[in-house]
């Protein structure tokens, strides 16, 4: 009897333990291939799962796949995926964007002047390693995944994620499933020649998909025991459609994986192929129309995938709470740093050991240390310490220090200009930059520039430029009387400066420096004759000066906002007084405008300036002289809508301008232009200043914005000229 109770005890409790195995609910993997801009037909993918109520236990992706399935597997739903593309310029992306706020006077200055720039090494041209360091990449990823910062074992996330890599040195698949997620995404998106490799571990990774894009045995082992698929990946092109490098380069890759994709999807449950063979790897402005695929497609087998769940209780994925990105840092750790010192990194990042940070802050300081082209990647993590904080920055220091740079400009006072430059770093100090420009046509001319940049401390350089031009000007700018009839003379001008300069930030937005300045003037017409000679001056003169100035415009030429401010104040103290009429004097003038977006393709932009002489009467050769447009002002020669080129002038001058920019397309502006000065001799001795305009000036013109730079024409008229002007200007203005 008692082995008979003991018989039924042990088959009740297998049974029931047969029966609990049985109703066991089997585990779920999702598996992601890369495919670029296709890839967003995962996010309509994931938006009919999670109507399905189906709940994923594990994510696997590559490219795209790993991007898109490492955010959701962080926590985001399928509809902030989506939000979070439809807010993301994907331009951006591609070509390394990195914010004009972010440069220094000395790098906007560089990135607005040259159409083409390669590296030079050993005496050989080389080209660019990738289109793009990627950097805009990583700041995204990790503003996206701040909420998982400290996450270091991806199977602690909310799904357990991983994610394919290639280690480009071995040629070896690497599956990233531990580390910092924004850095394991970095990694398997860095598809090659676009973007550059990323160094992890001592490993050198580009995008996975070259080993594997469909990593479904790796979530098998993570313990999948359903697996639904989404393939993305381009089929094989045919030869009409192989005519560009980059659709060349994605065939190779195809060939490579496309057998390993047909293969492993017959190991797949639930197989999911959108219809997206029209799109390519990027055509991101396609993203709404290549997410409606993603649903079509997975609402084809919606059938299936409803089996999968859980009908009593269908599972809904919470959307994700967004924390406060404020961050406490408490050390700055900086590895791999050769030839730039810490000092020079807190300068970039603006901001020091134990602050107090918002991510954006964190993100605005990565985009100044990329801004300065100085190192290839900067990969960067935050480990806890405390209640606070530790910024890890691992740098990768580009190995190229010497770069050819080339520009072509024409304008109506230089006339045509070829600009070659060599630029070389890391000369005889840390951080330091020597730049020579040669300029070559109608008008020879250089500049000469080498800076120490010191960071938070204050820095050093030195400037020495030549400029000349032939032109008529007023004839007032001469100094003595000439025949009565002439209203301007020809003149042959050419200024030789050099500047000693020390400046600093302050404020962590103001530049502010003060310096010494030798000018040498030698200024000449064919038809004055003084003494025998026909030269007008033929000095050096020297001075001291100090400036502040701040720059938020987002494009120099084109501004749809921001803010700029200039300001500076120079004393001539003496001369070598060829035409003996120098007296010591200064001269201070300052500059200011703001651009403003009123409509979706307008903007309007407003600025004002004024310039004064204080002291003694001395020289015309430093007054302000206004008209013409298209040229890069030199001493105080300014541009004037509706007259031509350097023919109104003054010791002392008060100018503002309008102008409202149209966006007629992409980058094609249609500009309506106004400006009003008052300007002469002691303008500001008495109350005349604020009288009504004495000279104004209207312009109508259209801007390109082109590889070489801007290129432009402008219409001007004047009520109190006779004439009009048109005015041509293309590329970089130098």
């Amino acid at each position: 009897m008692k082995k008979f109770i003991l018989f039924v005890f042990i088959l009740v409790t297998y049974q029931a333990s047969f029966s609990q195995d049985t109703i066991k609910k089997p585990k779920i993997g999702l598996v992601l291939s890369g495919g670029g801009a296709k890839g967003f037909a995962h996010v309509g993918v994931l938006k009919v799962l999670e109507q399905a109520g189906i709940k994923i236990d594990y994510i696997g992706g590559t490219s795209m796949g790993a991007v898109i399935g490492g955010i959701y597997a962080s926590g985001y739903n399928a509809a902030q995926l989506d939000s979070i593309i439809c807010a993301t310029n994907f331009d951006n992306l591609l070509f390394d964007y990195v914010p004009r706020s972010s440069k220094n006077f000395y790098e906007k200055r560089n990135d607005e002047l040259y159409a083409l720039v390669l590296p030079f090494n050993k005496f050989k041209i080389d080209v660019p390693q990738s289109l793009s360091k990627g950097i805009f990449n990583y700041n995204l990823f990790n503003r996206l995944c701040l909420h998982a910062r400290h996450v270091r074992d991806f199977n602690q996330l909310p799904i357990p994620f991983l994610c394919m890599a290639t280690d480009i040195e071995l040629g070896k698949q690497v599956v990233l499933d531990k580390g910092v997620l924004a850095q394991a995404l970095f990694a398997s998106s860095a598809l090659p020649s676009v973007f550059s490799p990323v160094i992890l571990d001592q490993k050198l990774l580009v995008d996975g998909g070259v080993t594997n894009n469909y990593p479904i045995d790796e979530i098998k082992k993570l313990g999948a025991d359903i697996i639904i698929g989404v393939d993305v990946q381009s089929g094989l092109r045919d030869k009409s459609q192989l005519q560009g490098a980059t659709n060349i380069l994605f065939q190779i890759t195809n060939l490579i994986t496309i057998g390993k994709i047909e293969a492993n999807s017959k190991k797949t449950d639930i197989y999911i192929k959108p219809e997206i063979n029209n799109f390519g790897i990027v055509s991101f402005e396609k993203a709404k129309e290549i997410i409606l695929r993603g649903e079509t497609a997975a609402f084809s087998v919606y059938e299936d995938l409803a089996k999968l769940a859980d009908k009593p209780n269908p599972y809904q994925k919470p959307k994700l709470k967004i924390e406060s990105d404020s961050l406490h840092i408490t050390n700055i750790i900086c590895n791999n740093l050769k030839d730039y010192s810490e000092a020079y990194i807190e300068g970039k990042l603006k901001f020091k050991a134990g602050a107090k940070i918002r991510y954006r802050d964190l993100e605005k300081g990565i985009n100044n240390i990329d801004a300065t082209h100085n190192f290839g990647t900067v990969i960067y993590s935050l480990e806890p310490n405390g209640a606070g904080e530790d910024l890890i920055l691992n740098f990768q220091e580009n190995p190229v220090t010497t770069y050819l740079k080339f520009g072509l400009h024409y304008d109506g006072l230089y006339k045509s200009a070829v600009l070659g430059n060599i630029t070389n770093k890391n000369n005889l100090f840390k951080s330091d930059v020597l730049s020579f420009d040669l300029i070559l046509g109608d008008n020879f001319r250089y500049n000469l520039d080498y800076y120490i940049d010191n960071g938070y401390n204050l820095s050093v350089g030195f400037k020495s430029q030549l400029n000349q031009f032939n032109k008529n000007i007023a004839k007032d700018f001469i100094g003595f009387a000439v025949d009565p009839a002439l209203n301007s003379i020809n003149i042959n001008f050419l200024d030789l400066s050099n500047q000693l300069y020390f400046q600093s930030i302050f404020a962590q937005k103001f530049l502010i420096g003060f310096g010494l300045e030798h000018n040498y003037l030698n200024i000449k017409s064919e038809m004055v004759a003084l003494t025998n000679t026909k030269k007008i001056d033929k000095s050096n003169y020297g001075s001291v000066f100090a400036y502040m100035k701040f720059d938020s415009f987002d494009n120099q030429y084109f501004p749809r906002k921001g803010w700029y401010f200039s300001a500076d104040i120079h004393n001539h103290l003496f001369s070598s007084n060829y035409s003996n009429k120098f007296n010591p004097f200064s001269i201070a003038k300052a500059d200011v405008g703001v651009a403003v977006k009123v409509f979706n393709k307008t903007t309007f932009k407003f600025q004002t300036e004024a310039g004064f002489s204080i002291g003694n009467e001395s020289l015309p050769f430093f007054n302000f002289v206004l008209g013409g447009y298209g040229f890069v002002p030199i001493n105080n020669f300014r541009p004037f809508y509706g007259y031509d080129f350097l023919s109104i002038m003054g010791d002392s001058y008060l100018k503002s301008s309008l102008a409202l920019d149209y966006e007629v397309f992409k980058k094609n502006h249609l500009i309506i232009s106004a400006n009003y000065a008052n300007i002469e001799n002691n303008l500001f001795d008495t109350l005349e200043w604020i009288s009504l305009p004495k000279y104004s000036g209207y312009a109508l013109g259209y801007g390109l914005e082109t590889i070489i730079g801007p290129v432009e024409v402008k219409y001007s008229w004047s009520p109190e000229a006779r004439q009009g002007y048109t005015w041509f200007s293309i590329g970089f203005w130098f």
